[in-house]
This record gives C-alpha cells, structure tokens and sequence, in this order.
C-alpha cells in the first residue's frame, strides 16, 4: 500500500512532453475578445476592474449621428414627408412623470427623436409632437421602438391612436433569448451592440450656485441627449435583433403571434376592466370581521392572547406552550410557514384556524387594500400592465396588480371575482384552450398514442394513467389521474424525478417509475424530453 502511494504521488519526470517550453509561456490577453465575452456575459464588475473599456473599440452614438432640432412648421411637414417615403417611423417617446391621478399610465410625452439614416429628429413642444397623428395613425407606416404597448396609451391619451406595431426591440430581445430577465434599452445596448449608452448620456453633477433658468435649460439638454441615443439604439438594436430572429427562423412567431398581440394587450390595458368600488369595500368589512372571528377563535385555542403575525411569538405558542412536534428551526427562532403548518394538520385544532386566517390577511391586503390604490379616478377601472417578457415559457404575466392571480379555492375567493363588472350590455366570457400544452407536444412529437387519444376526445389524463398504471379506464382513481396529469405536464416542461416526486408527494425512485413508464408508452416524447431538461 505504501509502495502505491508512494509511486503515485511521485512526479514522473521522464514523461514524454510534445510542446516546447516557449509555447507555455503567457501572453498576453486578446482584451477586445475578453470585453466582448465579458460583456455578453454581463462580467460589468470585471470589465471595469481590468479597465476593458479603454482598450475595446467601443462605439460612440454621439459620433455616429446627428442631431437635428425640429421646430420650425415647415421642418415638421418636411420630416412627416421624409417618414410617408419611407414607410416606417424608427422613433422614441421620452416622457416625464405626472401625478395626474386620472391618468392611465401617469407619465406625459415631453419629446419625440426620429431616426432616418443616422439623423435624428428631436421634436418638441406638445402642438409639434400632435402634428405627427397621422404618421402614427396611419397603417401603411410600420412603428419600429420600445415598449409599444405604452407608446399606444402614451399617444391614445393624446386622442393618437397608433397602428401597424411592427416591431418592439423589448420583445425581440426576449423572442431571441427568454431566460434573460432584462429587456430594457440600455441591457440590449449592451448585449447586442457592446455600447454602455449611459457613458454618452449627460449626467454631470449640479453646480452649488445655479439659476432656475440654467436647470430647467441643463435638464431640456440632458433630456435631449438621452432620448436622441435612445433612438439610435433603438435602430441599431432594430438591425442587429432582426437578423437574429432570421437565423432563430423566429420571424413567424415574432410577427404573426408576438406583436399582434402586444397591440391587443395594449388596448386591453387602455380599456381596463370596470370594478365596483362600493361592493369592494363591502367585501373588505366582512373578511375584517371574519379576521376579527379568527383571532378571538385562536386565543381561546391557544388560552393566549398573542401577535399571530409575528412568526417569533407564533413559534413560541405552538412548539413551546402547546407542544407540538418541531418541524423546523432556524437560527432565528422556528419555522412557521405554509409547509410546516401543512405538516401539523391533525395535531391541534387551532392549526386549521391560522392558515385560515391567513388567506383572510392576505385576501383583505392584496386585494382589497392592495386594488383601492389601482382604481382609476376618471374611468372607475383597473387598468393593469400585462407583460409579454417576463416569463420564460411564454405566458403573459399581469401587474399592478395581478388581476390573473384571483382566488378560487374557498368561498370568500369567489366572492371577489363578483367585484368586476362587464360593461352595461356585455357578459364577460370564460375561454381556455383545451390541454394546449399537450397537443402542442402530440403535434411536435408525432406520437401516434398520444394523437389518437386527442383525435378520438378521451380523457387524456385518463388514458394516461391506463397506460402507466395498467388499468382499464373506468377502473382509474381519482387520485391516479391526478398523478397522471402531473405527468403530463412534467414530462412537456422536462421535469425531473426528483421535481415530479416533491410534487406528488412520493419518493424519487416512484416517480422515476411513472415517468419511465410514461416515456416507454409515448416511445416519441423520448427525444423531446431530454431536450427540454
């Protein structure tokens, strides 16, 4: 033993080299290359540690193009010419807070920089920027900027109604890449043109003395020079994005399905959705004195009276003064989330009673409380942001507020639903795409099984678990189904065993199990599946 270990810690000096000393020795690093890696990485605090700037050859916007101040009438009728020739409008809206309460989206158009062959067009003074409504209304002019959607409501408060959303570099960006998480016009200068736009945009420190004239005359400069580099990023990103799209072959998806519906969810958020303030707050009364119940109901439980939302003095009531079993505990005291009052069902009464009041805490402070400051004073709707590139899978998400998160599961959640109200001569209509997901993959895969189940209208969930478990389908569980369908959905988005397993509820080796059963009876969802893990 000691001979082996002797012999293989021992450096063999007699090894055969086939490099020459001189091509080991280090040289120096190619810095543009490192920068350009760097930056696509987003390494910004190495890139500054090692000073990469200085040395990449970075792109001056402000060297590139020229600015032209349009004031003057007949420059306006000469740019709209310039614009109609072209047939696309390449532009950005700068904007500057309101706190116009009736406003939908409170911010007011303060400029507008169009960009036609590295010239810009800086438009100001609010009649100048509305003589451009038949550009921006006009559908034979493509609208190429960023964030679209709030350009339509920006300009639709001007009584502007923008058409032809021909292409938004936020959703480009996120068509080529959705696992970034930054669209914003600064991160795509960035990742696709190697160019920190805030080194080129103005931001010099205020002097001690200064006039309001020279504040009001440094702020209209900066602003200026911000919206001017914006417009030509965004025509940079433009170029440089739609290429990408064409090598991705993502142009289809991009203009057939993400754009026109970047033009519906606009209208939706300007349309919004009309909500009984009065009944809103009726609502909220009655979970108040719900909570009111609650918390009398866990004191006399307890024998205590006590601060329920202070998870310190919770923990101390249930694991030290009641006893109960200690599922976690950390340095700060013990656990009392969701998960480990789940696990204490059983073993008191008054653990049903706090996660009870807890759906009543947060019913009454993320949508009651959480909505009133959202109802817009002049319309009386909720006009919420729906995003097309926050999620990775593709789903729109909603906020301020999230009006797609409404409870369901217990009585006092569908009660809420009852606040919003259709217009006075519509209904509201309740449509779902039946398992998309599912068919989507059927299509994609080819697998005969999976297509002649949905071909013939069975219960897929149903003819799934028949397959797994190797039951007649009238003699599937309820249960037995539900883990089918968990299945399902895990083996499209690539689910792991471990994943499936903490979502049933059962060890990994188990749901190995179902999933290599699954995939042995679907035999073409094989080749998919371990792509999407």
């Amino acid at each position: 033993m000691h001979f082996f270990q002797k012999n293989f810690g021992t450096i063999n000096t007699k090894s055969p080299i086939e490099v020459e000393i001189e091509e080991l020795k280090r040289n120096e690093w190619d810095k543009e290359k490192v920068f350009d890696i760097f930056t696509k990485l987003r390494f910004n605090k190495y890139i500054d540690r090692f000073s990469l700037r200085n040395e990449a050859k970075e792109i001056n916007p402000l060297e590139e193009i020229e600015i032209i101040s349009v004031i003057k009438p007949d420059e306006i009728k000469k740019l709209i010419k310039d614009i109609e020739r072209e047939k696309k409008i390449t532009y950005y809206l700068n904007t500057k807070e309101n706190e116009d309460t009736e406003k939908i989206i409170k911010k007011d158009i303060t400029s507008i920089s169009i960009i036609i062959n590295n010239k810009v067009y800086y438009v100001t003074n609010l009649d100048n920027i509305k003589e451009f409504k038949t550009i921006f209304e006009n559908e034979k002019i493509q609208k190429i900027g960023y964030k679209l959607k709030q350009d339509y409501i920006l300009l639709k408060e001007m009584e502007i109604d923008l058409k032809n959303f021909a292409y938004d570099i936020e959703i480009a960006g996120y068509i080529i890449d959705s696992i970034k998480n930054k669209y914003d016009i600064e991160t795509l200068s960035l990742r696709y043109l190697n160019i920190e736009l805030s080194r080129y945009i103005k931001n010099e420190e205020e002097p001690n003395q200064m006039s309001l004239f020279n504040m009001i005359e440094e702020d209209t400069e900066k602003d200026k020079n911000k919206a001017c580099i914006y417009a030509y990023a965004i025509d940079k990103i433009y170029a440089v994005t739609k290429k990408l799209m064409e090598e991705q072959e993502a142009e289809e998806l991009f203009k057939k399905i993400e754009m026109p519906s970047a033009e519906v969810l606009a209208k939706m958020q300007y349309t919004g959705i009309w909500i009984d303030k009065d009944e809103l707050l009726e609502y909220g009364r009655k979970i108040k004195l719900e909570i009111d119940e609650r918390t009398e109901k866990i004191y006399r439980l307890c024998g205590q009276e006590f601060n329920i939302n202070s998870t310190k003095q919770l923990g101390k009531v249930l694991f030290e003064d009641l006893k109960l079993p200690v599922q976690k505990k950390k340095k700060s005291g013990y656990s009392t989330d969701v998960e480990v009052l789940e696990k204490l069902r059983g073993e008191h009464p008054v653990i049903d009673e706090i996660l009870n009041y807890r759906q009543l805490v947060k019913l009454n402070s993320t949508y009651v409380e959480g909505m009133l400051p959202f109802i817009n004073e002049k319309t009386g709707r909720i006009h919420s942001y729906f995003h097309q590139t926050v999620t990775a899978t593709g789903r729109i998400s909603s906020a301020e507020p999230n009006l797609q998160n409404i409870p369901t599961r217990f009585e006092l959640g569908r009660q809420l639903r009852k606040v919003f109200k259709p217009k006075e001569g519509c209904v509201f209509v309740d449509a779902d795409y039946s398992q998309i997901e599912l068919r989507v993959f059927a299509h994609i895969s080819g697998d005969k099984n999976m297509i002649k189940a949905f071909k013939d209208g069975v219960d897929i969930h149903r003819e799934v678990a028949s397959k797994v478990f190797g039951k007649a389908l009238d003699e599937i569980t309820s249960e037995e189904r539900t883990k089918a369908k968990a299945v399902n959905f895990g083996i499209v988005y690539g689910i792991s065993d471990f994943g499936l397993g903490e979502q049933l509820g059962i060890n990994r080796k188990e749901a190995k199990g179902y999933i290599d059963e699954y995939l042995d009876k679907y035999k073409r969802y094989k080749r998919i599946y371990g792509k999407n893990r």
